[in-house]
């Protein structure tokens, strides 16, 4: 789930590399100074080469000078034979024999030989490079140059070997065709869907992070910084796989292993780049077994690790993947950091540290959730503003919407992920959710259940679309609820689901608004303009499918399907898909662009909603905030570096 707050917000649009330049841009400011500093160090070789065969020519007024700086330097360096090495400087006292002086001797004259011979090499190699002409100085020059290069390469890009860890249980990756003809037909519908999206992005925005489907030409936004990092491809590789698109998924995989770079000078979001390309990269790994997106995921995430130096430990919203340096958002609430974007690392940083035995990914996470629980809470809720500097909250505003959705659904699926042995994450979402219940869900005069966002002192009764998710989290963490409450809120999970579905049918499209509100009459309406947009987002979609999971009822198929056949009408283009500005026009015009979450979570959670449950079963995996299913780490008998053994 993308927050309001990750939109491009003012329209601006930060231009992307050029497909011809270089993947090193930083390598070409480093072969300048390199020439230089080559031409220096020959000019320099000369110099000292012309002095130095001055004094180390042969000629016998020069030798007794040498003798005399031999003895001098010389013997007190030279290892005695009784005592050991001693330290440099230090005088030996050697033995008065003369088998020990006429030894010394020889070793002298051994020494004076070699440096003599050196010196003649070098001057010799200088003569003739005072004699090569200006090209042959040059393509010297450009090898040495172009050697530089390579180091720099394999510094930079070159992967670092990982230590072996065992394959968590992968099971149910493939296949889940349903038994019933009609689902079978539908859930070939999705796929279809999932193969224009992808071809269109194959063919129009190749490389770029996402797609505009009108001007059939990539796309990208401030989030991505000004960089091509193919968005869309690593988002969709997973939804490839599990729809069986494997020479689609081939495709990407190769785009990937010639030209997912990460040291870019680029501003990027840290919880955007996590969710997406990290959760993108780990599922992609477990769901096929190639090694090169666990390489690239652990690349990445070195990059964004500068971003937690402040001094909370709290992490800047962005990070310049080349220089590390950090900075927040300027409208957040005086500069702070966003609950719902540093509170969602804790599935991806576990998984890191599980697979590269560094501490630090695992450390890092646990601090937030520590230094969270010392912080008063107003009404036991989490504001959505915390400053990283201070660890102070900014401004009380609440919401289970963007700014904060996904920092509630990381506690209850770190606790499923730690095949459920992280009580502590438990102990937190349940306490979180039974504060947002009592202050934050309310029930509309028509009989709809919303959930509010607390601003000012005071509940607006306004839900967004976002906010849509919290069905299928109810229904989620039903199973483990304290004081028998697993029905209360599997039900809940179902009025949330039915009150998102009334946001959807209560349109011109039959798709959802922005945002919707419970007052003055008008109920899961959107009331401003700049509320009425859908950009495909798959909140409410994924509600249905967790919804389906737990009680079979085909209503939340029923919806899903409308919701699919709305999408396919009103949002599908030639080149692919797009948002469109207004759900309640019979003419909507479209926002040109398809976003890389609706191939990583939209079309995944309509294609699984219309599979059998043994297609990536909820026992053995968690879906990351992207839709990115990472498998259950069964902890019991492993300890994470850096932590307490796990308790049940």
């Amino acid at each position: 789930m993308t927050t309001p707050a990750l939109l491009p917000l003012s329209g601006r649009r930060i231009p992307t590399l050029s497909p011809g330049a270089s993947s090193f841009p930083h390598h070409r400011a480093t072969l300048r100074l390199s020439e230089k500093f080559i031409l220096l160090l020959i000019l320099s070789a000369f110099i000292t080469l012309c002095f130095g065969a001055f004094f180390f020519l042969p000629d016998n007024s020069k030798h007794k000078r040498f003798d005399l700086g031999l003895e001098d330097v010389l013997i007190p360096h030279i290892d005695s034979p009784k005592g050991g090495k001693h330290a440099a400087g230090q005088v030996v006292i050697h033995g008065q024999g003369g088998h020990d002086e006429h030894r010394h001797r020889e070793e002298e004259e051994s020494l004076r030989d070699k440096i003599r011979a050196d010196h003649e090499r070098a001057l010799q190699e200088a003569k003739e490079k005072l004699r090569k002409s200006r090209e042959e100085l040059q393509a010297e020059i450009q090898t040495e140059k172009s050697k530089v290069v390579e180091d720099l390469k394999k510094k930079d890009t070159g992967p670092k070997p990982l230590p072996p860890v065992p394959m968590p249980q992968v099971v149910g990756v493939s296949d889940g065709e349903p038994p019933e003809p009609d689902v079978k037909e539908k859930r070939d519908k999705i796929r279809e869907m999932m193969k224009h999206a992808w071809d269109s992005y194959r063919q129009y925005g190749w490389g770029h992070n996402e797609l505009k489907p009108l001007a059939k030409k990539g796309h990208s936004t401030n989030i991505f910084g000004n960089s091509q990092m193919g968005a869309t491809i690593v988002d969709a590789l997973d939804t490839l796989y599990i729809m069986g698109l494997h020479e689609e998924f081939k495709d990407g995989q190769e785009w990937i292993e010639q030209n997912l770079d990460f040291g870019v000078n680029a501003e990027v979001s840290v919880f955007e780049v996590n969710i997406r390309f990290i959760g993108g990269l780990l599922a992609a790994y477990y769901l096929s077994g190639q090694e090169v997106f666990k390489l690239k995921a652990v690349q990445l995430a070195e990059k964004l690790l500068p971003a937690f130096n402040t001094p909370t430990g709290i992490p800047w919203a962005m990070v310049n993947l080349k220089s590390g340096v950090g900075r927040n958002w300027g409208w957040a609430s005086a500069g702070s950091s966003i609950l719902a974007e540093f509170g969602t690392l804790h599935m991806e940083f576990v998984h890191l540290t599980y697979l590269t035995g560094n501490p630090a990914y695992y450390q890092k996470v646990m601090h937030i959730r520590k230094l969270l629980a010392k912080m008063d809470r107003p009404n036991g809720l989490y504001p959505n503003y915390l400053n990283p500097r201070t660890g102070r909250w900014g401004q009380h505003h609440t919401s289970v919407g963007g700014l904060g959705d996904s920092f509630y659904e990381y506690l209850l699926k770190a606790w499923l992920m730690s095949d459920k042995t992280d009580t502590e994450a438990r102990k937190t979402y349940d306490d979180a959710i039974e504060a947002i219940e009592r202050h934050l869900i309310r029930k509309s005069n028509g009989g709809l259940t919303f959930i509010g966002e607390w601003k000012n002192g005071h509940l607006e009764r306004k839900m967004g679309h976002l906010t849509c998710f919290a069905g299928g989290m109810f229904a989620l963490g039903a199973d483990g609820s304290p004081d028998d409450k697993a029905g209360h809120y599997l039900q809940l999970g179902a009025e949330i689901a039915h009150t998102c579905h009334e946001s959807y049918d209560r349109t011109v499209l039959k798709l959802g608004p922005e945002a919707f509100k419970f007052d003055s009459g008008l109920e899961a309406v959107a009331v401003r303009q700049n509320e009425k947009y859908y950009i495909l987002r798959p909140e409410v979609i994924e509600t249905y499918w967790y919804m389906w999971r737990f009680t079979h009822d085909p209503k939340y198929r029923q919806w899903g399907w409308e919701a699919a056949q709305a999408i396919d009408k009103y949002c599908r283009v030639s080149g692919g898909f797009s948002g469109v500005k207004d759900v309640y026009s019979s003419n909507p015009t479209y926002d040109d662009v398809q976003q890389s979450f609706f191939l990583a979570e939209t079309l995944k959670y309509l294609y699984l909603l219309f599979s059998s449950d043994n297609l990536i079963p909820l026992e053995n995996w968690v879906f990351n905030t992207e839709a990115h299913p990472l498998p259950v780490l069964h902890l019991g008998n492993i300890t994470l570096p850096g932590s307490e053994p796990a308790q049940r």
